[in-house]
């Protein structure tokens, strides 16, 4: 089995290869530091992928932003890439094209987590599912909730997270906006490249949702990591702030049923780990 892994520097496409690549051969494509060069900015003429390609995983993203100039750039390499490298795979007649999406995609225009980044990765589901289905290529679509891991990579697009962590363990006060005590989910890295191992070696297809079994509050993973890393730091409510919304959703299990492989690392334990690895680099 070959799989060619797009977005091959991205943090989910670095845990994810080594998994992979105990069953299968895989070869990584991206912009630079790939064994293929590919970029999805790139007219469709242009965008061609290796011979006997078995299976195409697309890990690219674009996280958007407010200027004009991050909407054009997320349309173009979420949703647009996504569609040309759909085309490009049934050229090669791929026989399974993974595109790895965002639970983002189920916000609407009212929820104050929507954005360029939102809107992109639901065009791109849309065109996946439409062109995949013309070309009668096989296609799964995964949307994990917020992924988080023990690499630093993931601090970008986690920053809560991981600036409570290093507050803990620089024994400072954590500060919470608001007065209420909103909801987050997050799904550790190792589970979802579990979870696209399964659907890679079972054939499955499909759109699924990928989220953690339980929200956990802000409040909840302060405290974690503030107990974890032996600091003496508060939790304290700004109620100057306006309140922070809730960021969930309804939990579907339906993939894990499928593929009997279900979430394992709680918030604890992922916080935990973290805590540790930095402490041990400390």
């Amino acid at each position: 089995m070959r799989i060619l892994l797009v977005g091959g520097t991205s943090a989910l496409a670095q845990v994810l290869r080594p998994i992979l690549a105990q069953f299968s051969e895989v070869i990584t494509a991206g912009r630079k530091d790939c064994d293929f060069e590919l970029d999805l900015t790139w007219p469709s003429e242009k965008i061609s992928l290796p011979k006997n390609t078995d299976i195409v995983i697309n890990t690219a993203a674009h996280f958007g932003g407010d200027s004009f100039d991050a909407i054009c750039a997320s349309e173009m390499i979420n949703a647009m890439g996504a569609l040309k490298l759909c085309n490009a795979s049934a050229k090669v007649r791929a026989k399974h094209f993974i595109h790895v999406s965002s639970i983002n995609t189920l916000l609407d225009n009212t929820s104050e987590y929507f954005g360029a980044y939102a809107l992109s990765k639901k065009h791109a589901d849309d065109l996946v599912q439409f062109y995949c289905e013309k070309v009668n290529l096989p296609y799964v679509i995964l949307r994990p909730s917020q992924i988080y891991g023990d690499q630093d990579e993931f601090k970008k697009h986690q920053f809560f997270l991981y600036d409570c962590i290093n507050k803990a363990l620089r024994n400072e006060d954590v500060i919470i906006y608001g007065n209420r005590n909103p909801l987050r989910n997050y799904f550790h890295i190792e589970d979802l490249c579990k979870l696209i191992s399964a659907v890679v070696t079972e054939g499955i297809e499909g759109i699924y949702s990928c989220t953690n079994p339980k929200d956990s509050s802000i409040l909840e993973i302060a405290n974690v990591a503030i107990r974890v890393a032996g600091a003496s730091s508060c939790v304290i409510f700004n109620g100057e702030k306006n309140d922070i919304s809730d960021n969930v959703f309804a939990y579907d299990d339906t993939l894990y049923k499928m593929t009997g492989i279900y979430p394992e690392i709680d918030i604890e334990e992922g916080i935990t780990r973290l805590v540790l690895s930095k402490m041990s680099g400390l």
